[in-house]
């Protein structure tokens, strides 16, 4: 590992805040939890529901908010585990950071997704429509699909240690050009 700190970002899915939470609180290197939700949450006033056509200059500026942080966080030398929903057209601001990204797509089915969901409660996302919108929109990544982590079937212990091993083997590397292979030097050790 670098001494500029990786940066994880673990989206959407049902379990990413668990894993992101158990992951955190692991022991080994110094790690930071950026809960993607608390971003948006820090709007008091004017916020517009983030799946919202109307939200995209607001999602704009709290993703560069976010990036901002786990940069400083990364180059400070901490391991980040961004959580939250961060779908390929929020990758181009963690793409110009200098810290290795690695991008993992937790893939649940959709009837568990929205289960999940809706057991949360509090202030997240209980409404089976844009669920279903989000789910769709990342159930076909292109190049970006080999950063599907399914979950299916997953006990909370199955993906946070398929977490951990993808990250070890760095196979969920984002890089500049996603043709290139990661050399085994650069993997992260958990």
């Amino acid at each position: 590992m670098n001494d500029s700190g990786e940066v994880l970002i673990l989206t959407p899915g049902s379990g990413k805040t668990t894993t992101a939470q158990a992951l955190a609180a692991a022991p080994g290197l110094p790690k930071v939890h950026l809960h993607c939700d608390d971003f948006w949450h820090f709007i008091k006033n004017g916020a517009i529901p983030p799946y919202l056509a109307e939200a995209h200059k607001q999602n704009t500026v709290v993703v560069d908010v976010l990036t901002k942080a786990a940069a400083a966080y990364a180059d400070g030398g901490y391991f980040v585990i961004v959580d939250g929903i961060i779908g390929p057209w929020f990758l181009e601001p963690f793409r110009r950071m200098a810290a290795p990204i690695h991008y993992i797509v937790l893939r649940p089915p959709l009837h568990v997704a929205i289960r999940r969901c809706q057991q949360r409660g509090g202030e997240t996302l209980t409404d089976p429509e844009p669920i279903t919108a989000l789910h769709r929109q990342l159930s076909s990544l292109g190049a970006l699909e080999r950063h599907v982590l399914p979950t299916d079937g997953h006990k909370r212990e199955d993906t946070l240690a398929a977490v951990v091993e993808a990250v070890k083997g760095g196979s969920f590397r984002l890089g500049r050009d996603e043709e290139k292979a990661v050399p085994s030097s650069h993997r992260t050790p958990l």
